[in-house]
């Protein structure tokens, strides 16, 4: 049996370039310092400085709304300049500033470095999606990026854990301990990941002017089926996107249960991800995209509404096992989706517009869900949740019936 397994390994090892194996063990260390810190933000916001999930949900908007300003401007500068080096900046300034934040005294000084954060902090995230694509050739995207879910998920298992256990001793530990893996990571990266973008793309792009670069958005924005595609994931992506601000405090509030055991939470939606996220790609790889993204959100709605109907850890536990089934069949599916919606000179912009699928619901999401617990029953969320999965399903059937067909969205197996 192990050696079946170990057999398996190398023969998916064997499947996919070096350089994305590379990028692969770099972006793991780098998400271990993210999951360390990113669950327990919301709850380090209203413990520190004393105030209810609605001002920590206009905090974490604000990082959201400026980060949308910074992925447009970095999908276009990863276009123009490259995706190297817009990951390295992006690397670079996130030590320096999670550092910084751990040393906020004063409620109101979070505001400005919200919008300053959060405009520069973004600027790396459309670069990493093209560097991606770029690697990969189109029939093995789906699965890469399958393989980063479950690369990220082993963070997961690692980070929350342990971020937890920080957590509910000292805040500042988180922060210091994400400032210095960015370093690492921002190290690791310049010594041994080469620019993707190939040299005719890069030379085309570099003659242009930033501001010919920027209008690229225009042709992005006409198109109309890859507009509707955002438009059905933002919807999702509010719904999804609670399970990693709002649920710890709502768990904590409504049912008496700690950061350590919502990070236990997290680490059971890695373990789900780690065990069976490669099965899920390699089964739905050649099945069509668009209504596999509808099954992922049924997945979704079924797994959040519970929310507000279960009360003990353990049946929250399987919630979470429940939405992990959907976020298996959806997160892999819309980033390969979104590289066959793109030209390969303008995938860093193609990306800052996927981008929006997480950046709109993050910057109002958070608001209005602390708006919805601090003065409604707090299980009124995890309802309209579900009824909005539901409308996303319907949405990408609606997609499925009007291009689902077209041989950009068609994979067929490659028969060596």
């Amino acid at each position: 049996m192990l050696r079946k397994y170990l057999g398996r390994i190398q023969s998916v090892y064997a499947e996919f370039p070096q350089q994305f194996w590379v990028v692969v063990a770099v972006s793991f260390i780098d998400r271990i310092g993210g999951t360390l810190l990113f669950p327990f933000f919301a709850l380090y916001i209203t413990q520190r400085f004393e105030v209810g999930m609605t001002t920590a949900g206009i905090i974490l908007g604000l990082f959201s709304v400026f980060g949308l300003i910074g992925g447009f401007l970095g999908g276009a500068l990863a276009d123009k300049f490259g995706r190297r080096s817009i990951i390295l900046f992006g690397l670079v300034f996130s030590a320096v500033t999670t550092f910084a934040l751990g040393f906020v005294t004063e409620l109101n000084m979070l505001y400005p470095l919200a919008i300053f954060i959060g405009t520069l902090s973004s600027i790396a995230g459309p670069a990493h999606g093209a560097l991606i694509a770029d690697l990969l050739p189109e029939n093995k995207r789906q699965e890469g990026f399958g393989i980063l879910r479950v690369v990220a998920n082993m963070s997961w298992l690692i980070g929350p854990t342990i971020g937890g256990f920080f957590a509910s001793r000292d805040f500042m530990i988180l922060f210091v301990t994400d400032a210095v893996i960015s370093t690492v990571v921002a190290i690791l990266f310049a010594l041994f990941i080469r620019e993707s973008q190939s040299a005719m793309v890069h030379e085309k792009e570099q003659s242009e002017s930033i501001l010919n670069t920027l209008q690229g958005y225009a042709l992005v924005i006409r198109d109309k089926a890859f507009t509707a595609f955002i438009l059905a994931s933002v919807i999702v992506g509010f719904v999804y996107l609670q399970m990693y601000n709002t649920l710890s405090v709502f768990l904590r509030d409504e049912h008496g249960i700690n950061a350590q055991g919502y990070g236990l939470l997290m680490s059971t939606s890695a373990i789900t991800v780690i065990l069976f996220q490669f099965s899920v790609s390699r089964f739905i790889k050649y099945r069509p995209p668009f209504l596999m993204l509808m099954v992922g959100s049924l997945f979704y709605a079924i797994g959040f509404s519970l929310f507000g109907v279960f009360g003990v850890l353990w049946l929250f536990a399987l919630n979470v096992v429940i939405i992990t089934i959907g976020e298996m069949i959806h997160m892999p599916t819309m980033q390969a989706l979104t590289a066959e919606f793109a030209p390969e000179e303008m995938r860093g912009r193609y990306m800052a517009v996927f981008d929006l699928t997480w950046a709109i619901p993050a910057a109002i999401g958070p608001g209005l869900a602390g708006y919805v617990i601090d003065n409604y029953d707090p299980n009124l969320l995890w309802y309209g949740g579900g009824i909005l999965c539901v409308l996303a399903a319907f949405s990408f059937m609606i997609l499925h019936s009007k291009i689902g067909s077209q041989q950009r969205f068609v994979s067929e197996p490659v028969i060596d």
